[in-house]
């Protein structure tokens, strides 16, 4: 008897010790990074997670071995890889099941397999492949003990289409015989939808496997969906499944692959076409939180310190810099992959300025300050706290964003750079509105109304793909909400085969069927419509009418004024989570150029000498990231406020603090540590130098980095 007792107590604690075990695991998984090598000093980014890149071996190294060098440096370990393209050559040239498949690669309309590099050519992604990459390449990296399972990139280009398996993908999905998709309209929507299904199908067969293949080794595997924002496929011209992931119940959540290069993708505003970084990464952001809001699927939001483009390290910097503010002016998400590929952002050589052809690392001011950002998101807070501005306008986007994109001009259609969405949006950015995204595959949602005050939609450049989500809108008008619809509704897609011209219906045009359940006329004339208790403002125009010609978007501007009332319109956005101060200010001078002024006692945390400040003036087109001093949580305690490192093994008595701090290797260090009083000795193992800010209480220290880390201990 006393045997059992103690075999119990004993099974009891055990269990309890691998619970908080887990329940640590999971805490930690708050920042992850991307790499295909091995750990190195140089690219020991020290984020709580590493997604190990492609399962394949390497010359003198296999996968296992590649996992079980970050395992031995502290890291958890999770697996990525692409999954319409990636090192398949051996299913392309026929070494897995004796047949090659090249004939599965995606072709455009003059015969040309679409490729991502050499011999890797982006995937039509047939049964046959499914089970070949289940096969190769989830059922090994299970095999190695990993538990979380990245596919990255569900893309097909919208022109591509033309080869013979996406073909007989088509027959098997309509039932009738491919048509060339560059001929008409309703030919570019149905393929477009067909590739949105594809990857659809692909990431549910790969995930359902990944899970049941995990159980029956005794393993919770959970599965996500690196991806580009809606707004960057769409305006790029490719497809992927996007929003409708979150209906699969296999899909734990995503990461937002959102940086430079998605964002710089030129766009209209006031008649002029030009990049707009900061506009457009809040919009991509906001299309990215606004998928899983309602669904409560995680979200890990992405930014890259450079790009996939060569450019200089400054314009790196600067764009890096907006892109960051961007993602953190979302306080709901607080996981991050802090960054892809270090060994290119370390390694790697690029232009010193734009004007010079001389190549160079990293600068060292440039990675101390990334280091310090990068840093400060393990520490990031969720957050309750709203962006500065008007609260409670949203514009409407869908999947169906994608099938009207094409290459070419399709019946007369065009849409460029996707102006059709960004004219319900930058007018109001640029205005300093804090805009919200709508996801109409979200209205069966009820959270996705929560607050919602003015909702701005169009079918100019997207189109419903069920009527339900009319019931939810009509529903919610009749509450209340105030809609703006703008479209003329004569674009070609209008006619395409779809629910609202099927089944014994026969509107030709999908919004016809909504103004219908508002007891509206179905072809509603510009003007005001009363339903319920809310209202449908109709604007008989295109939205990329608003943005193709200067003073273009006054239309709009108006009619958000009517419904929502006064609108607080500025040239900047504010946001405070946790000790974390953002700014940013817009130009363009669409109300006004004065630069945002900040006053109080901050750390310059984009600065890499982190000075401390009284005031801290943000000019148009430029952004800030502060740290609080007083906001600081018990300012008895002595502690790292920011720092371009990872900091462990804290000690803390009476007169002294240590602790060990471990960054990349060639980069140097800042650290700004609060202290309760003026430090008598400073040791770090390595040279060091340090100055005391009485006004503070902060002491500034600064050293070359290790990997392995530096030892240091204050006294007092």
């Amino acid at each position: 008897m006393k045997r059992i007792d103690f075999f119990g107590k004993a099974l009891g604690l055990m269990i309890l010790l691998v619970a908080i075990s887990m329940t640590a695991v999971a805490q930690r998984e708050k920042t992850t990074f991307q790499t295909a090598g091995q750990w190195k000093p140089a690219t020991d980014v020290r984020s709580d997670v590493v997604m190990v890149y492609g399962a394949n071996d390497r010359p003198g190294m296999t996968f296992r071995e590649r996992v079980e060098s970050w395992r031995r440096r502290g890291y958890t370990t999770h697996f990525m890889t692409g999954i319409a393209w990636g090192e398949y050559q051996d299913y392309f040239q026929g070494r897995w099941d004796g047949k090659p498949h090249m004939d599965e690669g995606q072709m455009n309309m003059h015969g040309d397999t679409v490729m991502h590099g050499t011999g890797v050519p982006y995937i039509v992604p047939t049964e046959n492949y499914l089970k070949y990459f289940k096969e190769r390449h989830i059922r090994p990296v299970i095999d190695a003990g990993i538990d979380a399972i990245f596919l990255e990139e569900p893309e097909f280009w919208a022109f591509s289409g033309y080869s013979e398996s996406f073909r007989r993908e088509w027959q098997a999905y309509y039932g009738f015989p491919w048509r060339p998709q560059h001929e008409s309209a309703e030919n570019t929507y149905l393929s477009n939808k067909l590739k949105y299904y594809l990857y659809y199908r692909a990431l549910d067969e790969a995930f359902r496997y990944a899970k049941e293949y995990g159980r029956q080794r005794g393993m919770n595997v959970r599965c996500y969906v690196p991806t580009h924002s809606l707004l960057s496929y769409a305006q790029i011209l490719m497809v992927s499944p996007e929003a409708s992931l979150a209906s699969l119940e296999s899909c734990d959540g995503y990461i937002a692959q959102v940086w430079t290069g998605t964002s710089r993708e030129p766009n209209y505003f006031n008649g002029t076409s030009r990049e707009r970084v900061f506009e457009a990464a809040f919009l991509e952001y906001g299309c990215m939180e606004s998928m899983t809001r309602p669904t409560g699927r995680k979200m890990f939001f992405l930014t890259d310190p450079i790009e996939d483009r060569a450019r200089d390290w400054e314009d790196y910097r600067r764009n890096y810099q907006a892109t960051f503010t961007a993602q953190l002016l979302y306080p709901q998400i607080a996981n991050y992959e802090v960054m892809p590929w270090p060994d290119r952002i370390y390694e790697r050589l690029y232009r010193v300025s734009a004007n010079s052809e001389e190549m160079a690392l990293i600068p060292r001011f440039y990675s101390t300050q990334m280091q310090v950002m990068i840093n400060a998101l393990n520490d990031m807070p969720q957050a309750t706290t709203k962006v500065s501005g008007s609260q409670g306008i949203s514009v409407m986007m869908a999947n169906s964003l994608m099938f009207q994109r094409s290459p070419v001009k399709v019946e007369g259609y065009n849409d460029p750079q996707l102006s059709n969405f960004y004219g319900m949006a930058l007018p109001l950015v640029k205005r300093g509105i804090p805009v919200s995204i709508t996801h109409l595959e979200n209205c069966g949602y009820a959270d996705t109304w929560r607050g919602l005050k003015v909702l701005v939609m169009t079918y100019s450049s997207m189109k419903p793909l069920d009527p339900e989500a009319h019931q939810a809108i009509a529903e919610w008008v009749k509450q209340g909400g105030r809609l703006i619809y703008c479209g003329r509704d004569d674009d070609p897609y209008q006619t395409v085969q779809e629910w609202w011209n099927q089944n014994g219906l026969s509107y030709t045009a999908p919004s016809q069927h909504l103004f219908e359940l508002m007891q509206m006329p179905q072809q509603a004339a510009g003007g005001l419509y009363r339903y319920g208790k809310g209202s449908v403002r109709v604007i008989r125009q295109d939205p990329k009418e608003f943005v193709l010609t200067a003073g273009g978007d006054a239309p709009l501007m108006e009619a958000i004024e009517e419904a929502y009332g006064t609108v607080k319109q500025k040239n900047s956005f504010y946001l405070e989570r946790g000790p974390y101060v953002l700014g940013a200010v817009v130009d363009e001078n669409v109300t006004g150029s004065e630069p945002m002024r900040i006053e109080g006692n901050y750390i310059d945390l984009f600065d890499p000498k982190l000075p401390c400040i009284r005031e801290k003036v943000v000019q148009p087109g430029e952004q800030t990231f502060l740290y609080d001093l007083k906001k600081v949580k018990n300012r008895r305690r002595p502690q790292v406020l920011a720092a371009a490192s990872r900091q462990y093994d804290e000690s803390v008595t009476r007169h002294s603090y240590a602790f060990t701090s471990k960054s990349p290797a060639n980069t140097d260090n800042v650290m700004r540590i609060l202290l309760p009083r003026e430090p008598k000795r400073v040791y770090a193992d390595v040279s060091s130098q340090s100055n005391w800010d009485a006004e503070s209480h902060t002491l500034l220290l600064q050293f070359e980095n290790r990997p392995d880390g530096v030892c240091v201990k204050i006294e007092w």
